[in-house]
């Protein structure tokens, strides 16, 4: 049995700053929520990758899946608490349930309230504590809180931008692979709001003298492609910048809700898709690591650790606030999902080149005019992984050697952004939500060319270093300052196609060790924090 322990039950439970309550939730209204139970044995050695996507996955789950007789445990108490069963899935290890307020509060000690979360802003149920979770198995119960749990990471520019480029451009500045399109790839893009029109990827792609690429919409939790809001800039982002640099792979738009349970779910659904398998997956939605319950943010890890094991790379915005990440104590924080040990972090930079040449390339920091800066610093929910110890990663408050923050990085300053069409307009837009989906291109292409998937692609990336990477050494962030090799700026640096390809297919050393389970953490006793001057690289 896997064993990973939950710290819901002991971790800090939060509702939103400044959330004001307006009354009791009706108790005879109904909801339904998801169980996400542990594996039925650990993460272990990589799957063969010879096997064919089927055949991999069908081990996967009987390896990693659901225990049925947690399973049969889970329905037993629901039934005692009179839920609901709506869907079991095994193989994504989760179990959906409906049920009264009344009966739900009382199955998982949970009181559940209406809130303001801003003055005079949206309101959501929220819990007044963490949920109790009924069983061992159960590492999260998602959905009792609805409180959204991340925000888009694009900019639009405020000022006048120096230097505007299409996507292609942007491939040819950093040499992505010639002779490849993607084709044979399906890059899985996860949205948590907003929407896209065909007529207006029909006309940009037309601008480009490219085909529009296939894109599907898919609902998960009862989202929907729904364009007509803020949100809508991120989704023809997305789309615009990985059908144009990947044109030939195939584009799945999962739309969910903006709550723990519908991203958990989207990023399930995608890595465990039979009818539409990803090799690469974009997310370009996040928030704060430590403003995620922990519970919450131990099941979405077990996602993100179930897709790297299928195969599929998962590229993540690191943020747009720069190393505080929007929070208001003057603290560094780090952006989750970016956090997780299990994704490619995606940092951004300020880039000015002409044809194929880059004149210079600095970490993206305008915070002085307010169009924002990278996200990146050091996680302190995450233990830092084998393949960063050589990474010169600073450590985190209370001398936690955590997991940096990001590994890789972009253009992402809206003053040099990527001109896109959104909701009939033609605008120009940055931030690292622009990064994830350039990377999930990249990766498309190079896994056309190897022909196979990088999956998990942290170790092969920092094995291979500076070979392919253009580092970024001039810039800051805030409270980090980028530095020959790896910072906690731009990470690794941007890319160098071709290079990257070469070094791929020329064997280094490459997949991800087994995952740490969710939620670990090394023990504190003998880190020491950096003293100022000291040599930790990225340390302010």
């Amino acid at each position: 049995m896997s064993k990973t322990k939950s710290t819901a039950a002991t971790s800090p439970w939060h509702l939103p700053a400044g959330a004001r309550y307006l009354g009791p939730h009706a108790p005879d209204e109904t909801l339904d929520v998801t169980l996400v139970l542990r594996r039925k044995s650990p993460l272990g050695a990589p799957l063969a990758p010879s096997a064919s996507r089927s055949a991999r996955h069908a081990d996967f789950v009987a390896r990693h899946g659901a225990d049925s007789a947690d399973v049969e445990r889970l329905r037993s108490f629901s039934r005692q608490h009179g839920l609901r069963e709506l869907a079991c899935e095994p193989e994504r290890r989760t179990l959906r349930l409906s049920g009264t307020v009344q009966s739900l509060q009382q199955a998982f000690g949970v009181q559940l309230g209406h809130y303001e979360l801003t003055p005079g802003g949206p309101t959501c149920v929220c819990c007044a504590q963490a949920p109790t979770l009924p069983d061992p198995a159960v590492i999260a119960v998602l959905g009792l809180d609805r409180r959204p749990v991340a925000r888009p990471h694009f900019r639009i520019a405020r000022a006048q931008p120096n230097t505007t480029y299409t996507p292609p451009q942007i491939g040819q500045l950093y040499n992505f692979p010639a002779g490849a399109d993607g084709g044979g790839q399906t890059i899985a893009i996860i949205e948590l709001g907003g929407g896209y029109q065909q007529t207006d990827l029909d006309t940009y792609f037309k601008s480009l003298s490219l085909a529009t690429p296939s894109v599907t919409a898919a609902s998960v939790d009862g989202g929907s492609n729904a364009p007509g809001g803020a949100a809508d800039a991120e989704v023809m982002l997305d789309i615009e910048v990985c059908g144009s640099l990947a044109p030939a792979a195939a584009l799945v738009v999962y739309f969910a809700p903006n709550t723990d349970q519908g991203f958990y779910n989207a990023i399930s659904q995608a890595a465990h898709s039979s009818s539409q398998p990803a090799t690469a997956m974009s997310i370009s939605w996040g928030g704060p690591e430590d403003g995620w319950s922990a519970a919450s943010r131990n099941a979405m890890e077990t996602g993100l650790e179930d897709a790297a094991a299928l195969g599929v790379t998962v590229t993540v915005a690191a943020g747009d606030s720069g190393s505080g990440d929007g929070e208001s104590d003057g603290q560094p924080h780090v952006d989750f999902p970016a956090s997780s040990p299990s994704v490619l972090a995606c940092g951004g930079t300020k880039l000015l080149g002409s044809g194929s040449a880059i004149g210079s390339e600095v970490v993206w920091n305008e915070t002085a005019g307010n169009e924002g800066a990278t996200g990146g610093g050091v996680s302190t929910a995450f233990a830092l992984p084998a393949w960063q110890a050589n990474a010169g990663v600073p450590v985190a408050a209370g001398g936690f050697a955590g997991r940096g923050v990001p590994d890789i990085a972009g253009n992402a300053d809206p003053l040099t952004g990527y001109a896109v069409r959104v909701d009939g307009q033609d605008e120009v837009i940055g931030g690292t939500s622009a990064v994830a989906p350039l990377w999930a291109a990249l990766v498309a292409r190079l896994n056309q060319q190897l022909g196979h998937s990088l999956g998990g692609a942290n170790a092969a990336l920092y094995g291979i270093g500076s070979k392919a990477f253009r580092d970024i050494t001039q810039g800051n962030n805030g409270s980090y300052a980028a530095a020959p090799g790896w910072d906690a700026c731009t990470g690794l640096g941007s890319p160098d196609g071709q290079a990257l390809l070469g070094a791929l297919q020329a064997g280094t050393p490459g997949s991800n060790p087994a995952p740490a389970p969710s939620g670990h953490k090394p023990k504190r006793g003998g880190h020491k924090p950096p003293v100022k001057g000291g040599k930790r690289k990225g340390q302010p």
